[in-house]
């Protein structure tokens, strides 16, 4: 048996993609906290970190051959996890909030927990007055520890339009750390 973890990424990579599937549960166990960690940074709730997670696990089995190497596996796959968050929010706003409510009074699925919720506010206190697109900015280059290059190809922006909105995610807490003084 190989010792995968003196692996590099792209040495797993190669592996998983000729069909070597303890290279590839190496890669997933490597990269799961990362995976888990973006997801409920993006969406703010452990439960919907955990689909996204399973749902990157399951589209990373048919997704893994098309990665070319051109990027870093990490920025790669934090744009998976991106796309899989956006997909998310498109889903739950065709369904909407009262689906949600219905099926935890149905005893279908649990409210949120106090961990969720402790994590909710705390969270919110930090970012909930900015907007979309810094919150995805910040979790991407501070979150993910992402440059600024990764996270605006990630983003589809420039890499100046990241700094200017790591710049402006600056300027705002401070301006509500100060008026909270």
């Amino acid at each position: 048996m190989a010792d995968w973890t003196a692996l590099a990424d792209a040495e797993l990579v190669a592996a998983a993609v000729s069909g070597d599937r303890a290279a590839f549960r190496a890669l997933l166990e490597r990269h799961y906290d990362r995976v888990h960690r973006l997801a409920w940074q993006l969406t703010g709730s452990r439960a919907d970190a955990d689909d996204v997670t399973q749902d990157v696990c399951c589209t990373l089995v048919e997704k893994i051959g098309s990665f070319r190497g051109e990027a870093k596996f990490t920025t790669w796959l934090c744009g998976i996890v991106y796309n899989a968050c956006r997909d998310l929010r498109r889903r739950k706003r065709s369904f909407g909030a009262f689906t949600e409510r219905l099926a935890v009074l149905a005893g279908l699925s649990r409210g949120p927990d106090g961990r969720d919720l402790y994590d909710a506010m705390w969270l919110k206190s930090a970012i909930a007055r900015l907007p979309p697109a810094y919150r995805e900015a910040l979790a991407l280059v501070v979150g993910q520890e992402l440059s600024h290059a990764e996270a605006a190809a990630i983003l589809g922006v420039a890499e100046s339009t990241i700094s200017w909105r790591l710049h402006e995610v600056r300027r705002t807490l401070g301006a509500q750390a100060g008026a909270t003084d």
